[in-house]
């Protein structure tokens, strides 16, 4: 037996132990389980750090691939427009985080324009909605912390914004809503919002008011008020189970809505202190399933419909190990298109027991 990360896990590694789910109450995956890509995400969605493998049962890793033409992610990092962004985002989030933590620990001026003018300017040195996610894409090696996701989320915001059609200053007011939905996160603990593992009850509980926290902290500056209905509601849902306040859809501030939108996408494919990022794919398979009694749903509609178009003739690989290049959306299961793998179409739609594991 062995330890490994769940970053480390690949398809045929047999579970040396049973796993459980958050709550302690029911075994997600039984001891003995040949792990699949769809097992290895549960894994990662359960926050399982690492977990125990039977080497005497786990097959011998097959010999690496040939080498292949780079896909279009690693062509779009060696250029100098991706240099540049990525140099861009990294002075924006850290610049954003000095000045908001001024905001919280030293009271200064909460100035929303000023704060997300550099945003602003990523958004504008970008090829619109499409070429933004497609750099947001290939900076997925930034953990979560509450800086770099904030700007992400402002960013995603702004393209479904985009997308909803609202005018321009709708659309700043839009960004800069979710450049600040997660103020009152720094107002919790930061070894809470660090952990590297399963949050206790209590823990969970403490994370949960960061959407009050940061409502009090705002609700008599001279904000716009969408700015602070998007801090307290960005985890309301449509069907009454978010928080703080069990709100449902005609209650939830419309800007709320779409920042809950790119809060949640961020969130699963963004790398975590506790897991690799995940799977674009993984994130619309998830929003999908949820989407029309959660989300907003002409607003999850939108999204969806536009950032599955983002990655239509990419090369993704394969939950059996293949490779291949996504060439039909199926609009009846945004997750599921259709992939050509040489001279062969799989329609994911059909074949259910594959999925896309990557966007290489």
């Amino acid at each position: 037996m062995k330890r490994y990360l769940t970053s480390q896990l690949r398809p045929g590694m047999v579970l040396g132990e049973s796993i459980y789910s958050l709550e302690q109450d029911r075994v997600v995956l039984e001891k003995g389980t040949v792990l699949d890509e769809r097992a290895i995400t549960r894994l990662k969605l359960q926050i399982a750090i690492a977990v125990l493998i039977d080497e005497d049962e786990t097959p011998e890793e097959e010999a690496s691939v040939p080498d292949r033409e780079p896909s279009h992610a690693e062509k779009l990092r060696a250029t100098p427009e991706f240099q540049q962004f990525k140099q861009d985002f990294e002075e924006t989030f850290s610049d954003f985080g000095n000045k908001l933590n001024d905001v919280v620990t030293a009271g200064a001026d909460l100035e929303p324009e000023e704060l997300s003018a550099p945003v602003m300017d990523l958004i504008e040195n970008t090829t619109g909605p499409s070429g933004l996610f497609d750099m947001l894409h290939s900076l997925r090696q930034y953990s979560d912390e509450t800086y770099a996701h904030s700007v992400n989320v402002a960013l995603i915001s702004n393209a479904i914004g985009q997308w909803m059609n609202l005018p321009p200053a709708d659309l700043q007011v839009l960004t800069q809503a979710g450049l600040l939905h997660d103020i009152g996160k720094l107002l919790v603990p930061r070894d809470i919002i660090t952990k590297p593992g399963r949050l206790t009850e209590e823990e969970y509980r403490i994370i949960q008011q960061h959407a009050q926290k940061g409502y009090e902290l705002v609700k008599d500056r001279d904000l716009d008020p969408r700015i602070k209905n998007a801090i307290l509601m960005h985890h309301e849902r449509c069907d009454g189970s978010g928080y703080p306040s069990h709100l449902e859809t005609e209650a939830i501030d419309p800007f709320a809505r779409y920042v809950a939108i790119a809060d949640v996408y961020d969130a699963i494919t963004s790398a975590r202190v506790y897991r690799d990022a995940l799977c674009p794919f993984i994130a619309v398979e998830i929003m999908e399933s949820e989407g029309l009694q959660k989300y907003d749903p002409q607003a999850i509609l939108t999204f969806l419909t536009n950032v599955v178009n983002v990655y239509l003739f990419n090369r993704v690989r394969l939950s059996d190990g293949r490779e291949g290049e996504v060439v039909f959306i199926n609009r009846q299961h945004f997750a599921r298109p259709t992939v050509r793998t040489g001279n062969e179409f799989v329609d994911l739609a059909r074949e259910t027991e594959l999925s896309i594991e990557a966007i290489i």
